[in-house]
């Protein structure tokens, strides 16, 4: 595979950008690689500035739920530039797109648009301070919820794919007031709310983690966290950043039929654009400035380009059967790859949920963020790369997720199965 002109280009990048990259786990340090750099995409198809051709598994981290450059979606952000890339002023797109997410998920009455899924936890997580008048955030190991420095707290995604335990320039004043629990462990969550609960404001969890490779709510899980945090008065937030309007048009919420109080949003509800936002009660909602006194702002939030990416996207997953559709084959081929590792007998758990899956190299089940912890990400590393060589672009890191979307077809999940087939053999011949 010829990378002469990527390598030529990380090689520059890295004279004006911090490791070439400008989010970390793009460095594919962890994966034994330096990083492709991408010239193009359409459906499921990446290209590389070498001219290869690339499945694509990544899409974008999650936002390319229909595939790259949907023409609705191209359509509308071309209309929009026309008009203006930005005004610092309220526009129409604002409230449609607002509409359509106050429509689709549960938990929302109101909504506000930031520019970034870390805009919007940081923000989500400074409202309930501020309803609650109480200080303290419980988060869970490995559940990753923006770069913001009281989350970067045993954080998942590119902090544990580096093997940083935390990160230098967070004072101790700011993370002193955030405690991370086991996820999935329901006698640590019922111990920690019942005995700090007078002053715990909110707990923020991924109801699906995903930032320490995709790892499932044990059952009733949810359910608990949900009746504690109702018991105690604690605000409930969801960070969706990544299963919103990913497992069911109303997201994890919906799929799971557990209700927050808070909501975070991200990736899909901008079309492959910038944007976040946090929503919820009416009455949560209503501290925010300028109707209350818990401030955020941002220039660009609301951007029309984003807006209208984010209707046209939204308007593609309303179709009917979009959901069971690409779950059912997700699913399907879940369970091929489970059998594959199986038959060829090397250890793998293929953790699944909807069209979010992960395959850890490791003999034990994944259940929460010390299981992950023991998953072989040299043995990962091999396999990303000789799937790679086979045009199969998967996710550099163990600890992230592949996703699966609309426009991925029959015969390139049967690609997916056969070369995953070739290379567990190849990994148990040397």
């Amino acid at each position: 595979m010829n990378t002469v002109r990527s390598n030529a280009m990380f090689a520059e990048a890295q004279k004006f950008i911090p490791g070439g990259v400008n989010s970390p786990v793009r460095a594919c340090r962890s994966v034994g690689c330096d990083p492709l750099f991408i010239d193009k995409a359409a459906g499921t198809t990446v290209y590389d500035v070498d001219g290869n051709e690339y499945t694509d598994y990544v899409c974008s981290w999650g936002p390319m739920i229909m595939g790259h450059a949907h023409p609705d979606i191209v359509s509308a952000v071309q209309a929009s530039a026309a008009k203006g890339t930005s005004f610092g002023a309220p526009t129409a797109s604002e409230i449609e797109l607002a509409r359509m997410v106050v429509d689709g998920v549960p938990s929302v009455e109101k909504v506000r648009f930031v520019n970034s899924g870390t805009e919007a936890t940081m923000s989500a997580v400074r409202l309930a301070r501020g309803y609650t008048g109480r200080k303290t955030v419980i988060k869970f190991d490995g559940c990753y919820h923006g770069h913001a420095d009281s989350f970067l707290i045993k954080a998942g995604s590119g902090v544990i794919t580096l093997g940083i335990p935390g990160s230098p320039g967070v004072p101790d004043d700011i993370v002193k007031n955030t405690a991370s629990i086991p996820y999935n462990d329901m006698d640590a969550l019922e111990k920690t709310l019942r005995d700090e609960g007078k002053d715990i404001a909110c707990v923020i969890v991924e109801p699906v983690a995903g930032n320490m490779g995709c790892i499932p709510p044990r059952p009733e899980f949810l359910q608990k966290l949900r009746k504690l945090t109702s018991d105690l008065g604690i605000i409930l937030i969801f960070d969706e950043v990544i299963t919103g309007f990913r497992l069911s048009y109303g997201g994890a919420q919906e799929y799971f039929d557990v209700t927050p109080d808070l909501t975070c949003l991200g990736k899909i509800i901008g079309g492959g654009l910038p944007v976040g936002a946090y929503g919820g009660k009416a009455e949560i909602m209503n501290h925010i400035a300028p109707d209350g006194p818990v401030y955020q702002a941002g220039t660009l939030s609301g951007n029309p380009l984003a807006m209208s990416a984010g209707i046209a996207a939204l308007k593609i997953l309303q179709r009917p059967d979009f959901y069971e559709e690409l779950n059912a084959k997700s699913e399907e081929v879940a369970a091929r790859l489970r059998q594959t590792a199986k038959e060829v007998g090397i250890d793998v758990q293929l953790n699944g949920v909807g069209s979010l899956m992960t395959g850890f190299f490791t003999k034990d089940p994944v259940t929460d963020f010390d299981s992950a912890m023991r998953a072989d990400t040299s043995l990962y590393g091999r396999h990303y790369r000789n799937m790679l060589a086979q045009g199969i672009y998967l996710a550099p890191s163990q600890f992230e997720v592949a996703f699966i979307s609309a426009a991925h077809s029959a015969e390139e999940l049967d690609r997916l199965v056969k070369m995953t087939e070739w290379s567990f053999k190849k990994l148990l011949e040397t």
